[in-house]
């Protein structure tokens, strides 16, 4: 028997997450047929459901929550007239653990991407533009890869108006490299370090 059928079913499904291959996807699977009991594996399943039918975006910025709107939204203690533009939820969970910023967020879900089919119409940037309205700053924070020198790009050209300044975290992040895996204290030279467009 060169392979066994009935864990290819389950093993199909974790192929579907981000950087799990057939021979991640399929540990996975045996673990769970082998060592997980039935209660481990009904509460898991359940917190699977319980995830995907709870958690939105927020109705403001985009971030994921279970709330309609996202506790940094809601917050009566950030300040209200700065606005930083980040990829996803994952990067406003990077940026809020260095305690440096204290202003609002504005999630794209995504970057540009032309090579993927990924156009500015299906990021989350209308609503950028109709909060822009007492907004001092906008701190565009996408990486430093083409896609998001591309998003950068475009999204400096749409948003530019009188008496609003737009700048860039920059200093200390490496080129190529994604938010959410640079250090905090990186991160927060980055953020005091930004650089104004003009």
């Amino acid at each position: 028997m060169s392979e066994i059928k009935f864990i290819d079913k389950l093993s199909k499904h974790f192929e579907k997450l981000p950087g799990v291959g057939k021979k991640t996807a399929e540990r996975y699977a045996y673990h769970i047929a082998e060592k997980m009991t039935i209660d481990e594996v009904e509460a898991f399943a359940k917190e699977l459901v319980t995830t995907k039918k709870d958690v939105k975006h927020c109705k403001v910025c985009g971030m994921l929550t279970d709330q309609e709107t996202c506790p940094i939204c809601a917050s009566s203690y950030r300040t209200k007239d700065q606005i930083m533009v980040v990829r996803d939820t994952k990067d406003v969970i990077a940026i809020e653990k260095t305690n440096q910023y204290n202003g609002l967020y504005h999630v794209l879900g995504g970057l540009i991407s032309p090579l993927d089919g990924i156009s500015p119409d299906d990021l989350n940037i209308d609503s950028l533009e109709k909060r822009l309205d007492g907004i001092k700053e906008v701190i565009i924070a996408t990486s430093f890869t083409p896609n998001g020198e591309t998003t950068a790009l475009y999204l400096e050209k749409i948003i530019k108006k009188d008496g609003l300044v737009v700048s860039r975290i920059g200093y200390g992040l490496p080129a190529g490299g994604d938010i959410e895996y640079v250090d905090e204290l990186t991160l927060r030279r980055a953020i005091d370090a930004r650089k104004i467009n003009n």
